[in-house]
């Protein structure tokens, strides 16, 4: 039924495709197309014959030429395929009879590697019990050697040779030990280990009688000797407790003794201002200064510590160190209680601090403490608490670099067991708990405490004090009260720095940079505020003028008054003065800021404090910068009022003389040579107008050279700034002169544009506009570290403007064609000075395209 279906099918095909030609089926044109896809005809073989081909062939011959080609194409390659099959068959054999080789080697050697383990296994285990014997053999011998040998040095006193043989006896294998008791020698051995446990107690009683003898006669080097012998008989805690309760003795006994020498120093000697903290000193290093320390016996804590670290390293093993210190430390706690105690009692500390307190009550009114009697006792507190610090850094380093060696004696397993239970940041815990938590902490903490307070009411107190003492002498720029102040808050934090506490001195730093912010720079700003005296003596001449007037006046009224004219003077030199402490302000907290940078690093680099006190410190020297810009920001506001007060009203009216200046010119018809002496643009480099040579002249210019000859405004004006700034200039700083100058610049800048929009000009007026403004900026220049030509651009392109011979010739220096030149002028204004020619038409101006 299919094929009389595609037969049918075959022939509607041929009866619709009468006429038409039969394809080719071998042309590339008609067989060629989009191969067949994998799961197409030819079972994924490539071929030429595309499926859409053959879905458009309808014709039965076409589809069985298509049928044979595909299938010869089919068959070459079935048959190409087999060839390979059986050119491979040969090698195939080969390769299985080398795998079947390989397979019986790999057996052979499997076996005989079993083999030879069991046998390694087997010597292995004869090994370990050969050495278990010999072992058990040695330690018999050992156990009798030691028996012997205890004994022996028993009867002859010789404690270290027994401790020696009964520490060589407790280092014996237990479980050995237990395995020979059942043997046949196993009464021997229990006869043995009763001797040696017999001479173990005997040994134990011995010792410990002996140090007891040793340490009451205050013999230390039998002291060391049974010292050393603890740790071999297994007590080390026993030991170390022992000889730190002996230490202890000792400490106390020197340190009773050199607070009684305290109590009765003479009031005059050199060191009697700071004897406690020379005691404290004595008590942790051993340290004596002068007299009349030169005949005590100095037994300080530390060197007890830097004497003992190796024995007891040695003997007792690393990570010991932390218990004597433990000991060590409560001795030096209950001594430096005594001390202090006796500090203040003798110094009145407390009263003295109890008096400061309501001294800074605003509302009190008992009699103030005069500063100068804390400085002292000021002084001998940081001193104390440095020495604290100090002691303290000491043994933490010593107890650390113990641990440190503990830690890394350490197996590899035992370092992990120690890691996974955090053994090492327990004992550092410990240790910064000992430290920081002990009773000399704590009682320095509570004197820095008050400390505190008290150095805070010495510094306001002092610089109080020297701001109403303040006082200027002549010649110098600043008053008395800055050098003054800043010495005294310099020693403040200084004195604070000395304690080497980095609450302390940050504490310091806080209440210092409240002083200056508030009271002192308060006192600075109401000088300030009282302003600069506007007189009519504003200059030599001036001066002159008002003092025949004012001399007049007072003579009509029958006296003559100078009160007036002293006191605008004296009030004038206060302002210029204030204005120079400002500055001297600013100037001296930016040194101190970079000072305290330099000195701090030092002290972080000696391992005082971390991370936290560093950044402390540095939020600290933030807030002390930015009382530096808040002085600056007063210095600015000062001159702002000197600029107004005393610059602005003299400047304005000479800048408005201008106006009184015609530069209408008279103008006559002359020929120029190359110069182009008529019109010269002032953004090209400007001729020699000494040296122009006219090529054809008929008359000189009258007006313009009678400028030139008697400059009708510039230099006036030039030579009463200098005048103005002369005053300025001797009585303030440099920096301050400098900053004064640039803000009369930028004054003058903004003033005489605003004239010279209101005057007209022609040709020759912009030419002679232009001089003058160059003549203005080269003194300006002079006069100023400041920027001049920036200011002045804006006039110096109005200059240029002013000087063309043609409106159209702006688009020469306009836009595209301005090259380097940045315009500050805008379109609008640029016309507005092109108004001001009155040779230039309106209608030429309007019609610019800008």
């Amino acid at each position: 039924m299919t094929w009389r279906a595609n037969e049918k099918g075959a022939s509607r095909g041929r009866k619709r495709g009468k006429g038409t030609k039969m394809a080719d089926l071998n042309s590339p044109q008609k067989l060629s197309g989009v191969p067949l896809s994998p799961e197409g005809l030819g079972g994924g073989c490539c071929s030429e014959i595309s499926t859409e081909l053959i879905r458009s062939l309808t014709e039965l011959q076409e589809l069985e030429a298509v049928y044979e080609r595909l299938c010869g194409e089919e068959q070459n390659t079935i048959e190409s395929k087999m060839v390979t099959l059986h050119r491979m068959g040969p090698n195939l054999q080969l390769i299985e009879g080398d795998a079947k080789q390989l397979a019986g080697m790999i057996t052979f050697t499997c076996n005989l590697a079993e083999n030879v383990s069991s046998k390694v296994r087997q010597l292995d285990l004869a090994k370990n019990r050969l050495y278990q014997a010999i072992q058990r053999a040695d330690d018999i011998l050992d156990l009798k050697f030691c028996m012997d040998g205890v004994q022996t040095a028993l009867r002859n006193e010789d404690y270290e040779q027994a401790a020696a043989h009964i520490h060589r006896y407790l280092c014996l294998d237990k479980s050995v030990i237990e395995l020979s008791r059942q043997g046949k020698e196993g009464s021997m051995i229990d006869a043995n280990l009763k001797l040696l446990q017999e001479a173990e107690q005997r040994l134990k009683a011995i010792v410990t009688e002996k140090f007891a003898i040793a340490t009451k006669e205050g013999d230390l080097p039998q002291v060391e000797r049974f010292f050393k012998i603890f740790p071999l008989l297994g007590l080390h805690e026993e030991g170390l407790s022992k000889f730190s309760e002996y230490l202890c003795k000792q400490v106390a006994s020197k340190a009773e003794e050199n607070l009684l020498l305290v109590l009765g120093t003479d009031m005059s000697d050199r060191r009697a201002a700071v004897i406690f903290a020379d005691t404290l000193t004595l008590l942790f290093e051993g340290k004596a200064l002068s007299p009349p320390w030169g005949h005590c016996r100095h037994f300080r804590i530390a060197r007890i510590v830097e004497t003992h670290q190796p024995i007891v390293e040695t003997y007792y093993g690393p990570g010991r160190l932390y218990t004597l210190i433990k000991y060590l430390q409560v001795e030096c706690d209950r001594q430096v209680e005594k001390v202090v105690d006796k500090f203040i009692k003798q110094r009145d500390y407390h009263q003295q601090f109890r008096q400061v307190q309501n001294s800074l009550m605003r509302n009190s009114t008992m009699e103030k403490i005069e500063p100068r009697e804390l400085d002292p006792i000021l002084t001998e507190v940081t001193l104390m608490n440095a020495r604290s610090e100090l002691y303290l850094r000491f043994l933490r380093k010593r107890v650390s670099s113990d641990f440190e060696v503990g830690d890394s004696m350490a197996s590899e397993e035992v370092k992990q067991v120690m890691r996974g239970k955090g053994i090492t940041y327990m004992t550092q815990k410990c240790l910064d708990k000992l430290l920081n938590n002990c009773l000399l902490s704590c009682t320095m903490q509570e004197l820095i405490g008050l400390y505190i307070t008290m150095e805070e009411y010495f510094m306001r107190e002092t610089v109080n004090k020297a701001v109403a003492l303040d006082t200027y002498e002549k010649g110098q720029l600043t008053s008395s009260m800055v050098d003054d102040v800043f010495y005294i808050v310099k020693k403040c934090i200084g004195r604070a720095l000395s304690s080497s506490s980095i609450d302390c001195l940050c504490a310091m730093i806080n209440l210092a940079t409240t002083e200056l912010e508030s009271d002192f720079r308060d006192v600075l700003c109401n000088k300030l505020r009282m302003g600069f005296p506007a007189t009519t003596l504003q200059d030599i001449q001036r001066g002159v003028t008002s003092a025949v007037n004012i001399m007049h006046s007072s003579l009509q009224q029958g006296k003559f008054d100078t009160k007036g004219i002293e006191s605008t003077d004296e009030a004038k030199l206060s302002f210029l003065v204030t204005l120079n402490n400002v500055e001297a302000c600013s100037e001296n907290i930016s040194t101190l800021k970079k000072t305290l940078e330099s000195d701090c690093t030092k002290l972080f680099s000696q391992g005082i404090g971390g991370e936290q006190a560093q950044a402390k410190f540095d939020s600290c020297l933030s807030d002390l910068a930015a009382v530096s810009n808040k002085f600056r920001d007063l210095l600015q506001e000062g001159l702002t009022e000197l600029n107004s007060t005393a610059i602005r009203p003299q400047v304005q009216p000479w800048i408005n003389t201008f106006l009184s200046v015609s530069h209408n010119i008279e103008e006559v018809s002359v020929t120029t040579g190359s110069h182009q002496a008529q019109g010269y643009p002032s953004i090209l480099p400007p001729p020699n107008w000494s040296t122009v040579e006219l090529c054809e002249q008929t008359r000189p210019y009258e007006e313009f050279n009678d400028y030139e000859a008697n400059d009708p405004w510039v230099q006036q004006f030039i030579l009463n700034l200098e005048q103005q700034m002369a005053e300025f200039k001797a009585g303030l700083s440099p920096v301050i002169y400098d900053s004064l100058t640039g803000l009369m610049t930028s004054l003058a800048a903004v003033e005489l544009e605003k004239v010279v929009l209101k005057s007209t000009f022609n040709r020759l007026g912009g030419l002679q506009f232009d001089k003058e403004l160059r003549s203005l900026i080269a003194y300006l220049t002079t006069v100023t570290t400041w920027t001049i030509r920036d200011k002045f651009a804006r006039l110096s392109q109005m200059a240029t403007i002013l000087n063309l011979e043609r409106v159209t010739e702006i688009l020469d220096y306009w836009g595209a064609n301005s090259g380097p030149l940045t315009w500050r002028l805008t379109p609008a204004e640029v016309r507005q000075v092109l108004a001001l020619r009155i040779d230039f038409r309106s209608e030429d101006i309007k019609r610019l395209r800008l």
